[in-house]
């Protein structure tokens, strides 16, 4: 039954806490001492919810059901209570309800659970740092597409010209949330599509002609370093896979009877829901991945990670340390990076070894499709990218020991 004000007037705390249920889950809570709280119980993504609407008697029965209303009609548009009052309590000054710090928060909290935490948090800190000092108390029906200008401006004066275009996309994303809850009448940085000149793009730097990969796998063979570094950047070009995934790669992941590794959808670069649910991304591991691996196993075999950090065998390998390594040998930041593996590989199986490109990109991890539109499942092609890491690695092992080199098409003998 639904709470009256003289069941509520009446009602005596217990030696534990007591909860009087209103409905559409609005309860009232009494402590021990007396203290009564109204609370709304809620779910949102599968997950219980509470959200504190005041104490009785200053929030009464009618303004506690006034306020679980207004709660569930946000619920209703996907958005979550408490978020949003995290956001409105955290804009640094009072604010009106339509400002574009409080909407953009707002919207952030809504699709913060379609993103990475990582994605989530770069994204608010990037809108707190750069916009909502300048634009953010200023309603987002009057904001101009020169107020927006303004600040992106500031941002590319500094140099760093990706952020602003990456700011421009941000309050892009906010302004038409505000024009879909009635707070905004379009999407004024559309106005603004030329006016930050574009990004050069900037791709990893690689080493990708055979003779000058022959030489790094000499000097990587002659690395003086630590046995787990070098046993990277062994492991690096023979796997081509991102950085991050080998250095935090975990022993239960390998099969090295199978020589197979399979690194976890979680750790891979996908979407948050990719993560979620997508299925681990196969490796097929050349002979001479597993001797190495087997050998290093002797070593830190016994713990979690394959390639353990210097001071802590509970944590993985920085992620400076195979550049690091690479800049120890010679190879500056402009020559040859961790991430540059990845294109060697790309070129050279492509156009020396002449494998197709949706067996490479399979390997690579890439989203590849099928003619039909479909992507391709984790076991895609498995026996050709089988065949394709051993004679990758047969390859390597070749140019490294000197032997005759397959040139690119169109290259003059030497």
């Amino acid at each position: 039954m639904p709470l009256t004000d003289t069941a509520i007037k009446n009602a005596k705390p217990g030696e534990k806490p007591v909860k009087l249920y209103d409905a559409d889950g609005l309860l009232l809570w009494i402590a021990p001492s007396g203290g009564k709280w109204w609370r709304l119980k809620y779910r949102l993504g599968g997950k219980e919810k509470m959200l504190s609407l005041g104490t009785y008697p200053e929030v009464g029965l009618r303004e506690a059901r006034e306020r679980r209303d207004e709660a569930r009609r946000r619920l209703a548009d996907g958005i979550d209570p408490s978020a949003h009052r995290k956001a409105a309590k955290s804009t640094k000054a009072p604010r009106e309800a339509n400002s574009f710090e409080l909407v953009a928060r707002e919207w952030h909290a809504k699709y913060a659970s379609t993103w990475s935490a990582s994605h989530g948090v770069r994204i608010l800190r990037r809108l707190e740092a750069n916009a909502f000092p300048w634009i953010g108390g200023k309603p987002t029906a009057d904001l101009k597409p020169a107020d927006v200008l303004e600040v992106l401006r500031r941002v590319e004066r500094r140099g760093t010209l990706e952020t602003a275009h990456r700011l421009r996309d941000n309050i892009g994303q906010a302004m038409r949330y505000a024009v879909a809850t009635g707070r905004a009448e379009r999407d004024i940085t559309a106005d603004l599509r030329g006016a930050l000149p574009p990004v050069q793009k900037r791709h990893f730097a690689a080493i990708t002609e055979p003779a000058k990969v022959g030489e790094l796998l000499r000097a990587i063979d002659g690395y003086t370093g630590t046995f787990p570094v070098a046993c990277a950047l062994k492991l690096a070009p023979l796997l081509f896979q991102r950085p991050g995934e080998l250095r935090l790669a975990e022993w239960p992941e390998f099969d090295l009877d199978g020589a197979t590794w399979e690194i976890p959808a979680g750790r891979m670069k996908r979407t948050k829901q990719g993560k979620a649910e997508g299925a681990a991304h196969i490796v097929p591991l050349p002979s001479q991945a597993v001797a190495i691996l087997r050998e290093l196993h002797a070593l830190t075999g016994t713990g979690r990670y394959v390639l353990p950090g210097v001071r802590s065998p509970s944590r993985p390998m920085s992620d400076n340390t195979i550049n690091a390594g690479l800049r120890r040998m010679g190879y500056d930041n402009e020559t040859m990076t961790g991430h540059g593996f990845r294109a060697m590989a790309r070129t050279i199986l492509d156009e020396v070894l002449a494998f197709p490109p949706a067996i490479i990109e399979a390997q690579l991890a890439h989203a590849v499709k099928d003619p039909l539109g479909r992507a391709y499942n984790r076991t895609a092609h498995l026996p050709q990218r089988r065949e394709m890491m051993q004679r990758w690695a047969d390859y390597l092992e070749g140019i490294k020991r000197g032997a005759q080199i397959l040139r690119f098409e169109g290259d003059q003998a030497a």
